[in-house]
């Protein structure tokens, strides 16, 4: 309740490949343990941008909004590709894309290498992808509510209802064990949050994972024997830049022996026995866990005033996603209207085949989901080699899947104009085409005009499908921000309010139209 207080008073101010997918051992590139940390010099065609892909979405520890500064994106593995990148030659550039499409976003070449470790596992792979070696070795923790019986490992989760991941290594592992009732859950926050409330009797993550989003939850503990053995790797396209592929490896493993890749570890708290014996590492702690100190100290708000504070320093964010929203839905509406126009009048005018063709397409777009349509323009088209920008491309889905629905209210428009107006206009020596956009055009306007407001709202709200692209519209925004904060509520609230606001304008635009019309009507009546 204190979280939705919070919001509330926020949002009054704001008012105001597959072979190669298999897990590899350190002890396979001990020929490596020579090289310098410099890139190789006889590797002159690794990008100068490298680029990574990533979901800021998957929270903690991985790559995340900074709690205390939503503007930056942190985040292990920000942080090893920081490392990793001047070895290479190159300059690290973060793209962000959904999780699950991160193996799509290499086969478009929307970047070159692929991270977010939960999206990397060999079910992901593809025969055109290869994974480096692994930087990483963790295991799945069992996570309990706190106050229950201890669970001793795997066999202790026998006949118990256990929550996971979904597409990841323990998911894949627990589903071996007939006697768990697996349940699968696209976000960690969810597994937790049916935990707490007694959906499942125990939930199995990545460790990482677990550090930080369960042990900071007083309401939740850690139990159990380490489960698995996971592996961590960096996918890139097979064939594209070849030489980088051996250089990847060679940082990664000249990283695991200089102690740089250590030190990254300590800072995330993420250290454990299991990868002190993989890459023969028995010293002590080699730095403080600052990060892992950070974050629970910026994202745990402990003061009615300091929730309220989280709020606000997230309000750039919310004004950006704002701003995209309206830019994608605004540059859609004028493309559907301009397409919608030339279609209604196809089919109108435009004679039998002509007006048979716009009638497919009218009954075509209806009928295909608009989900559909974003990613078959953005990740299917790109097979063809026609790789368009992430807002072109959710401008163009919009456009064209709205334009259908345009259509038919300016053709129900056109039809609404007494056919004695057009052969009034041509006895007066106007052509068809004049007498169409002086005549006929301007009193369907005022028909089609509520309906267009209408569609527009509807668009608005259609636009948070295109957060599947690469692209930080609203909705995008409230993922990031809700899994940075672990608050999906009282965020989730202040969105929905914001696209209420940006909605009720051209819903009493609607309602003014529908007079405007009625009266125009009446003049036109016969």
């Amino acid at each position: 309740m204190r979280s939705v207080i919070a919001g509330l008073l926020v949002l009054a101010g704001f008012l105001g490949g597959a072979d190669t997918a298999r897990a590899l051992d350190w002890s396979s590139f001990s020929f490596f343990a020579t090289r310098a940390q410099a890139p190789d010099p006889a590797i002159t065609t690794v990008p100068r941008i490298l680029r990574y892909g990533g979901d800021s979405a998957a929270g903690a520890p991985f790559i995340f909004k900074d709690p205390a500064n939503p503007s930056r994106t942190v985040g292990l593995e920000v942080d090893i590709m920081a490392q990793l990148a001047p070895r290479l030659g190159g300059m690290p550039i973060f793209v962000q894309n959904r999780f699950d499409m991160l193996i799509a976003g290499l086969g478009t070449e929307l970047y070159e290498l692929a991270v977010t470790a939960p999206a990397i596992t060999p079910d992901t792979a593809a025969p055109t992808v290869n994974f480096s070696i692994p930087y990483y070795t963790t295991f799945g923790q069992i996570v309990i509510r706190r106050g229950d019986p201890a669970i001793a490992g795997l066999k202790g989760l026998k006949d118990k209802t256990v929550g996971t991941l979904k597409a990841s290594q323990i998911a894949e592992i627990l589903s071996r064990s007939p006697d768990i009732v697996l349940k699968t859950y696209d976000t960690a926050t969810e597994v937790f949050a049916d935990l707490k409330r007694g959906e499942i009797d125990a939930t199995v993550v990545d460790f990482p994972i677990a550090v930080y989003q369960a042990r900071p939850d007083r309401a939740l503990q850690f139990t159990g024997d380490p489960i698995g053995r996971i592996q961590y790797a960096i996918a890139l396209k097979r064939g594209t830049h070849p030489e980088l592929y051996g250089a990847l490896n060679t940082a990664i493993y000249a990283m695991s022996q200089d102690g740089s890749l250590r030190r990254i570890l300590d800072r995330w708290a993420l250290w454990t026995p299991m990868m002190a014996q993989e890459v023969d590492d028995k010293r002590p702690m080699q730095a403080e866990p600052s990060a892992y100190e950070h974050y629970v100290e910026a994202s745990t708000p402990r003061t009615f005033v300091s929730e309220v504070e989280r709020y606000v320093r997230f309000l750039p964010q919310i004004v950006r996603g704002v701003i995209r929203t309206l830019e994608v839905s605004l540059l859609a509406m004028v493309a559907a209207m301009v397409l919608g126009a030339v279609l209604a009048v196809t089919r109108v005018y435009g004679g039998p085949v002509l007006g048979r063709a716009a009638r497919a397409y009218v009954d075509g777009m209806r009928g295909i989901p608009l989900l559909i349509v974003v990613l078959f323009i953005y990740y299917g088209l790109p097979t063809v080699g026609l790789q368009l920008d992430p807002l072109v491309a959710g401008v163009l889905a919009l456009g064209l899947s709205y334009a259908a629905w345009m259509a038919e209210n300016i053709r129900a428009g056109l039809r609404a104009i007494p056919r004695d107006q057009m052969e009034a206009a041509i006895v007066l020596n106007m052509t068809e085409f004049q007498a169409l956009r002086n005549v006929i055009l301007p009193q369907a306007a005022r028909i089609v005009l509520p309906p267009t407001a209408r569609n527009f709202v509807s668009l608005i709200k259609d636009s948070s499908l295109v957060s599947v692209l690469p692209l930080l519209e609203l909705t995008k925004t409230y993922q990031q921000i809700s899994v940075t904060y672990s608050d999906y509520f009282g965020t989730g609230l202040l969105v929905a309010a914001i696209y209420l606001v940006i909605s009720l304008p051209f819903v009493r635009l609607a309602k003014w139209a529908e007079i405007y019309a009625g009266r125009g009507m009446s003049r036109v009546a016969p």
